[in-house]
């Protein structure tokens, strides 16, 4: 049985969370990463381009596409991330 993920509530994901960097993944060209990292620069998690995209319903020709991903991701961030 998996264990349900837990997300940390939107204040404290935007405290932990220094910067999102969308990174192509070194084994798999044309694949697309958003990797998540703290103050520290430490990689808390990472998700699936395409896959936000789809799921959060953003263009990626929308000028304010970085700034909806960033508000998709910072819902999304597993309450294991402050274990890093």
């Amino acid at each position: 049985m998996s264990e349900e993920v837990r997300f940390l509530p939107y204040e404290e994901a935007s405290r932990l969370v220094a910067a999102i960097q969308e990174e192509e993944n070194i084994h798999r060209p044309d694949y697309r990463v958003l990797t998540v990292y703290n103050h520290d620069n430490r990689e808390l998690c990472w998700f699936d381009y395409e896959e936000v995209m789809e799921d959060a319903g953003i263009d990626k020709k929308d000028e304010k596409a970085q700034e909806k991903v960033t508000e998709y991701l910072l819902h999304r961030i597993p309450d294991w991330a402050l274990d890093i």
